[in-house]
């Protein structure tokens, strides 16, 4: 074997272990979920309009964009039941555990959670006027870090 061959060759290996080590598990993200209503039904699994209107089409349009649940995204639920008083508790806790962003789903939750931190980007979903309702100061340049999905 030439010199050249066996240098090439020798730091291919060297090189090899800290390429393998560099190669770590992508990040889970992880987003939490704020639903002013039930979601859960007393069997445990989610409630038929939760599931058709709110759950799927949030995962068919996470997995458009390649975020899978259990794969690459890990979503935290809270449900307030229909208890708006039980609201801001719930968005204190997603802040708690750093979620990366907010879904809050119909406007007390938006509520709720845009009290609850300045830091965290919250989208919404149903907000109805958000402009009217002091959530945003308008739709095209919110002002704050609260958003509309729509």
């Amino acid at each position: 074997m030439r010199r050249r061959e066996f240098m090439s060759l020798f730091g291919a290996a060297a090189v090899w272990p800290l390429a393998a080590h560099a190669q770590q598990p992508a990040k889970i993200r992880l987003i939490g979920y704020l639903d002013y209503g039930g979601g859960i039904s007393p069997s445990g699994g989610f409630t038929p309009f939760h599931d058709v209107y709110r759950r799927r089409p949030f995962l068919e349009g996470l997995r458009e964009r390649g975020w899978v649940e259990g794969q690459n995204v890990t979503i935290e639920r809270r449900f307030a039941a229909g208890q708006a008083d039980r609201l801001p508790a719930l968005a204190a806790e997603l802040v708690a555990l750093n979620v990366e962003v907010i879904l809050a789903a119909a406007t007390p939750a938006a509520k709720a959670a845009q009290n609850a931190t300045s830091r965290i980007p919250i989208v919404m979903a149903d907000p109805g006027d958000a402009v009217q309702l002091g959530l945003v100061a308008s739709l095209a340049r919110p002002g704050t870090n609260i958003t509309s999905r729509g």
